[in-house]
Formats: structure tokens, C-alpha cells, sequence
């Protein structure tokens, strides 16, 4: 299939607001696919690339542009293996070799083409085609009902290895998807709550668990072969060998595991996260880390069983179940629907040191990959999780670092990210010289004063209040924002929505 055909179904995604006509125009092109283009053009329309990140800068993009072509000639399987030569030129001359290589394939893109292919580059493809919508348009595209094809993507994390499947094979392509031992998911996620009555009058009686401020991480385990996978679902085994022998001697054979990792001191309170994260740095000493800052887990959640999923159970039937295997490494917990006898396990989970408590509904199903109403998180002070999206240089002792931060947060509505003011309060000097040599890294553009980036970076950023602000387009800006510290544990795609920064923005 031709790239035009790809774009022009993106222009036309992107200049309806009607969700239901943003799922035809995408079934009708999904439809017309051949097979060995499927995930090259789920990807595309989804804002992505097959190949992650490949290396390329806003310059690069800018200097490779150069006079469109009349008439559209590139085709997506070509477009594909441009990305995988650029993605894996290295070494002494790489960079003139990539600018070559965009040089030609932008020689032949008309102009529609070079202006989507360098938002696609840039992470700023603004259509709305989010995977929500992807979804309903793959079940609108084969005739499989919508909430299955979520499922599958739930359980796999690859829409467009999911969109394969269906549309090659129907429903039956998506038997494949189902929880798998070492094949980890997606974590459940959490909204945030205003406070603990409000909590317990969306859920009534709640299960509370203790929120603490460590790793999260999915541990499977099959007789003694035992893997840890952080969030982000990279396996992350040989860095917590005390956390693989606690879940060996655990009485199960087969089982998953969710929970946080985190060191405690002598007096058990949490270490700092910045802390604990050093067990997981890229060079580790792994026998001297484990007897300075020693891992303990904590578990909330069991995914699976002696052979079974335990997905579609309850949360007070999969806790259940876990309790009856360990009682050492519970999360600490309570079921309550009782606003005083919940605030005192706030007031607890604090005194210890904890970021807050978690309430979940008794009911709820174990929803991988979803931010739902489920499972709700209370902290004393708020804080959202936002993206970077770029920075200006500071002044005075600031000068030659990257100093104020403007602030994003996930658009579902738009795609891309609202911005929501900027910030350089609460940095250390560390955090400056950190996030100066990793935004640069991630540079795609700059004028006099400032340096725009990719939207890679999350911060979690305390605030006061959410108010009404003519000078951005969201239409909303943080008051009194200041750095906490950097969530490197997390992705954009799980930074805060802003659907919750208006639903905040309702209750301040």
C-alpha cells in the first residue's frame, strides 16, 4: 500500500472529532491491508514506529526534508526497511549515512507525506487515532467484538502484532493472546482520588493497601526457574537475587506475582526511590548493592495459579488466594467502608513513611494496561506524573543548565500532550546536571532561549491548585508546580491523563 493512502486516512482521522467516524475511516483502510503491511500501518496510524527510537533528531529531519515529490510513489514495506537500515547504521560515519538514507526516502514524498513522516519521527502525530480507537476500528474491520481484541492487546502489549492476528485470521488469531508464565502483561494502574471520601463513595466497602514508593514488578515463577519484570516489562532477574529466593520458596509451583520492591532502613521505614532504584542500575555490583541496600517485597496481587489465570477472579478472591501463600510479604491491608477507620490507615501508611494507600474495588477484575475507576490512589499532597516537552536554559548559578520545564500532560481526546505551564522549582543541582545531559539527548528542536525534546522523560510534579490559564491552548496551568523527582520507572504512555487534570481541576 502507498503511504498516501495511509496519510490522507490520517488527515481526515485528524480533522473529525467524531469518535464513531474516526473508527470507519480507520476499519475502511485496515480492510484494504495487504498482510505484510498490517503492523507497519497500525503502527504509523497510531503515532509509532516498528523500530522505536532510530536515532534521528528534529535537525536531522529538517535538513533531510528538502523539495517534495509531485506524485506519491513510497510504499509502506519500503518505508519499513528505510526505518530498519537507519535504526541500524552505527558507528564511524552513521550519522551521514542515516542523513543519506532520509535524504532519499524524503526526495520522493510529496509534501502531505514529509509533513507526516516528520510528526510521525518528531512523536507529535496529532490525529486522535489513539489505541482505544485502533481497537473499535479492527472490530469494526473483522466482525470480532471490540472488548476481545482489547483483551488481546491487554494480555500481549503489542497492538499491532494483535491487529495481525485479527485481521489475518479473525477471532481465532487472537487465541494466542492469554496469560502465559514469562510472558509478562501489562500492570493494572491506578486514578488518582481528591481524598479518602471520595475514594469510598465512588467504591463503597474498598480493599486498602498501603502505596508505597518502590519498583513495581510482575514476578513469574514455574518449579525454581523464577523472573522478575519491572513495569515496564523488562526482566530485571539478576538484579534482586533475594527477591528470586523468597519467590522460589513460595508453596506453589507455578504462580504471578504483582508488587512493589523497595530497601527499607533498620527502622523499616521506605528508603527514597531514587534510592532503591539504584539496585537496578545498568552497572551493578550485585552482591555488594544486595548487602548495602537490601530488596523486600511486597505483594498485592496474584495473576496465576498452578496452571490457572486468575484474571477474571475478583480482587478479594485473587488477595485471598495470595494470602494463603505468604503472609511474610502481604501488602498491609484492609477492608473498610468506613471513612474514619480508613483515614486512620492513611494516617498510618504515612507515619511510616509510605506515599499513601491504594483503595481497590472488592470486585474488580484484574484489567492489565488500564488506568480504570477500579483501583483508586489517595495521597496527602497531590502530584501528578507529567511529561517533558521541553526546557529553557537557566540564568544566574543556573547558567548552563536546562533549567525550566514545560509540562505535558497525555491528551486522549487530541493525542499528543496538553501543556499545563512550567516549572524549575524543587530542582537539586544533581537534577539539573541530570536532566540537562538527558534532555539533550532527546533534543528535536531549539531557538534562543529554549530546547524542545522528544516527549520521553516523566516527572512527578506536586502543585497546589489546577486554574483556569488563557495562555496556554489546554486552557488550564498548575499552580505553585515543583519537581518531586523523575519517574525513570515510567513510560509516557503512562504518565497522568489530562481528563484527570480537568477532573482535578473540577474539584480544587
Amino acid at each position: 500500500m502507498l503511504l498516501a493512502s495511509v496519510v490522507e486516512t490520517s488527515r481526515r482521522v485528524g480533522e473529525t472529532p467524531r469518535r464513531l467516524e474516526k473508527v470507519d475511516l480507520l476499519a475502511q483502510l485496515l480492510r484494504q491491508l495487504p498482510r505484510g503491511e498490517i503492523e507497519i500501518a497500525v503502527a504509523f496510524l497510531s503515532g509509532n514506529i516498528r523500530q522505536g527510537r532510530i536515532g534521528v533528531g528534529y535537525a536531522a529531519l529538517r535538513d533531510a526534508a528538502g523539495s517534495p515529490a509531485v506524485s506519491p510513489s513510497l510504499d509502506l514495506a519500503e518505508i519499513d526497511r528505510i526505518f530498519e537500515s537507519i535504526s541500524s547504521t552505527s558507528g564511524s560515519g552513521s550519522q551521514r549515512q542515516r542523513l543519506e538514507l532520509l535524504q532519499q526516502m524524503f526526495s520522493r514524498a510529496t509534501a502531505p507525506e514529509q509533513q507526516f513522516l516528520i510528526a510521525l519521527f518528531a512523536g507529535e502525530l496529532r490525529q486522535g487515532a489513539l489505541e482505544a480507537v485502533m481497537i473499535d476500528a479492527l472490530g469494526k474491520a473483522t466482525g470480532v467484538a471490540s472488548e476481545r481484541v482489547r483483551r488481546a492487546v491487554m494480555l500481549a502489549g503489542d497492538l499491532a502484532a494483535v491487529a495481525r492476528a485479527v485481521l489475518e485470521k479473525g477471532e481465532a488469531g487472537l487465541a494466542q493472546y492469554d496469560l502465559q508464565l514469562f510472558r509478562p502483561i501489562q500492570p493494572m494502574l491506578a486514578q488518582p482520588a481528591d481524598d479518602i471520601s471520595a475514594a469510598l463513595a465512588d467504591l463503597g466497602e474498598a480493599a486498602l493497601e498501603y502505596k508505597m514508593d518502590g519498583a513495581r514488578v510482575q514476578v513469574h515463577k514455574s518449579a525454581d526457574d523464577v523472573v522478575v519484570y519491572s513495569r515496564s516489562l523488562n526482566d530485571v532477574t539478576l538484579a534482586v537475587p533475594e527477591v528470586v529466593e523468597i519467590v522460589r520458596a513460595l508453596p506453589a509451583r507455578d504462580l504471578i506475582l504483582d508488587g512493589e520492591v523497595l530497601s527499607l532502613q533498620p527502622d523499616g521505614r521506605p528508603q527514597p526511590f531514587q534510592v532503591s532504584m539504584r539496585r537496578f542500575g545498568r552497572k551493578l555490583d550485585v552482591d555488594r548493592m544486595r548487602a548495602e541496600l537490601p530488596m523486600t517485597p511486597f505483594w498485592f496481587d496474584l495473576l496465576y495459579l498452578n496452571g490457572g489465570s486468575l484474571l477474571d477472579e475478583t480482587q478479594s478472591r485473587r488477595f485471598a488466594a495470595l494470602a494463603e501463600l505468604t503472609s511474610e510479604f502481604l501488602m498491609p491491608h484492609t477492608i473498610t467502608s468506613d471513612s474514619g477507620r480508613a483515614a486512620e490507615f492513611l494516617e498510618q501508611a504515612l507515619s511510616r513513611g509510605h506515599e499513601g494507600i491504594m483503595a481497590k474495588a472488592t470486585g474488580a477484575l484484574y484489567a492489565a494496561g488500564s488506568r480504570g475507576q477500579s483501583w483508586l490512589k489517595v495521597k496527602r499532597a497531590r502530584t501528578l506524573d507529567l511529561v517533558i516537552l521541553a526546557a529553557e536554559w537557566g540564568h544566574g548559578r543556573r547558567r548552563g543548565w536546562l533549567s525550566n520545564l514545560h509540562l505535558g500532560a497525555r491528551d486522549t481526546a487530541k493525542g499528543g500532550f496538553a501543556m499545563l505551564g512550567k516549572t524549575f522549582k524543587g530542582l537539586t543541582d544533581h537534577m539539573l546536571e541530570w536532566q540537562t545531559s538527558e534532555l539533550l539527548k532527546l533534543e528535536i528542536g531549539r531557538d534562543t532561549y529554549t530546547i524542545y525534546v522528544e516527549p520521553k522523560l516523566v516527572a512527578e510534579i506536586a502543585f497546589n491548585e489546577i486554574q483556569a490559564s488563557p495562555r496556554y491552548a489546554s486552557g488550564l496551568a498548575l499552580r505553585f508546580a515543583r519537581v518531586k523527582r523523575y519517574r525513570t520507572d515510567k513510560t509516557a504512555a503512562e504518565a497522568d491523563t489530562f481528563e484527570t487534570v480537568q477532573k482535578l481541576a473540577v474539584l480544587t
